[in-house]
């Protein structure tokens, strides 16, 4: 049996799609694996999640990715999450990304191209929305990039600049929050190469590395980071499916193993995890092999504190899988699954 002092997991789901919006998980400490302890549907497809440790105890922060946009914060204690307060609109249209950082909440607006910016007030629960930066542009192809398509927002680990990735646009946006206006200023933006479709970054534990995954071609872009000077700065790519690959390939989410050798990317359609090794100076990835992501559609890839296991969220198999971490290779290995329908996200506490 799981013991629930071990930890927990938290799903998002979409209730549109018949999942149960979001679910808790206790996390057994020696096996990774899942076991359901409750779930809210509060909120409209809580699509993508953040846990907060806080004194009084872990708030989770959620999009609700609809036409209309809003956000909501939850209790993580007990069997199922609490709302704290009410939902707060963003502004925006199908936020797919939420991040905290100096105490706001930041949205990346998927169907309005923009990010949101918001308090958090001293209950934990998001206040009235502050500024709305919007992006501008367009990319290549026609059918996904007419238009800005905001995807993710995230800080960088000084916490001194705000990144967004946009797909429509082929760019990553820098900014810096200026928490007194509880608004985004823009910095400098940096164009990746038409086409890709830019979708997740994630840094690498030198704070000096990032790496951008690309949507609409499967390849990630490594990248220098300078902190200094807010200059994200592309060195290479490296593709996340073998040469050859037929189908379709559409990659969502990469995640940097701790100590900085192994990089991951869920691939959906082509339903795999890509493992690609990179070199000490973080600026070259080697694709070593792809392994079965236990279901379809990965649309989340996540590690768990521990570093050792990771878990994915198949949205169309409506499960969530977790692996064990080969330390040497990078290589995962399944381990088992939880019944999750609609699963679009995983994140601990």
């Amino acid at each position: 049996m799981a013991d629930s002092s071990a930890g927990q997991a938290f799903i998002g789901s979409y209730t549109s799609a018949g999942g149960r919006g979001i679910v808790a998980a206790a996390v057994d400490p020696d096996t990774g694996a899942l076991t359901g302890t409750g779930a809210s549907d509060a909120v409209a497809d809580p699509s993508y999640l953040a846990a907060v440790t806080t004194p009084a105890g872990t708030v989770l922060y959620t999009v609700s990715e609809t036409a209309d946009g809003a956000v909501a914060a939850f209790a993580a204690t007990g069997g199922a999450p609490r709302p704290i307060g009410r939902q707060v609109p963003v502004g925006g249209a199908a936020p797919t990304h939420i991040a905290v950082s100096q105490g706001h909440l930041m949205t990346a607006n998927y169907g309005s191209g923009s990010v949101s910016v918001l308090p958090v007030g001293t209950d934990g629960a998001p206040g009235p929305l502050g500024g709305v930066m919007r992006h501008e542009g367009h990319g290549p192809v026609p059918e996904r990039q007419r238009e800005p398509h905001a995807h993710q927002v995230l800080p960088d680990p000084t916490g001194r600049w705000v990144l967004s990735v946009d797909l429509g646009t082929d760019s990553v946006r820098i900014c810096a929050l200026d928490t007194a206006a509880g608004a985004l200023t823009p910095h400098r933006e940096t164009p990746l190469r038409p086409g890709t479709g830019p979708r997740h970054l994630a840094f690498h534990p030198d704070g000096r590395h990032a790496y951008v995954l690309g949507e609409l071609e499967p390849t990630v872009t490594l990248c220098r980071w300078d902190p200094a000077a807010g200059l994200l700065e592309p060195v290479g790519e490296t593709a996340v499916v073998p040469d050859g690959t037929t189908g379709p390939a559409y990659p969502s989410v990469p995640v940097v193993s701790h100590d900085g050798r192994h990089l991951w990317a869920a691939v959906r359609g082509h339903d795999s995890v890509a493992v690609l090794a990179l070199d000490p100076t973080g600026e070259r990835a080697t694709l070593v092999t792809n392994v079965p992501c236990g279901g379809h559609w990965p649309r989340d890839l996540a590690l768990d504190p521990t570093g050792r296991r990771l878990y994915a969220a198949n949205e169309r198999s409506g499960d969530v899988t977790w692996f064990t971490v080969d330390p040497a290779t990078g290589i995962p290995h399944r381990n088992g699954s939880l019944a999750v329908p609609a699963a679009s996200c995983v994140v601990f506490a």
